[in-house]
């Protein structure tokens, strides 16, 4: 750890940082969940089964996927070139993680609609007591 000009400690190498990183993005876990139900897939079929990605934010997505060894690309010099990807088994190991998470999202999906309104619902009663 470094220290920082305030004082305070700021880790030179936070593992969950780097995880979390890779996962907070919009769209990592939805190429993840896909390729795990779907096997090995090409671009488009990724492009389209996941429908408003742009070409360039999955292009990105499974760039950064590949480099983190979580899929595997594979090119075939065919006519017209044909690349496909799929889950690495470090990739694999990672649906139940995930499937835990979405479990634990659709079992709180409601409670947390329901304090996201509350809270803008205060803060917009604050707004107007304070004019």
């Amino acid at each position: 750890m470094i220290e920082n000009n305030s004082g305070k400690f700021i880790p030179t190498f936070c593992p969950i940082r780097h995880v979390l990183d890779r996962f907070g993005d919009k769209w990592s876990i939805l190429v993840v969940e896909l390729l795990s139900h779907k096997g090995r897939m090409r671009f488009s079929e990724i492009a389209t089964s996941i429908g408003d990605i742009s070409q360039k934010m999955l292009t990105v997505t499974l760039r950064s996927l590949e480099a983190d060894g979580l899929i595997s690309r594979a090119f075939y010099p065919e006519i017209p070139p044909r690349v496909e990807y799929e889950l690495t088994e470090l990739g694999k190991s990672l649906i139940p993680p995930i499937k835990n998470l979405m479990d634990w999202g659709q079992a709180h999906l409601e409670t947390i609609l329901d304090n996201r309104k509350r809270y803008e619902e205060e803060k917009e009663k604050k707004k107007i007591s304070a004019t």
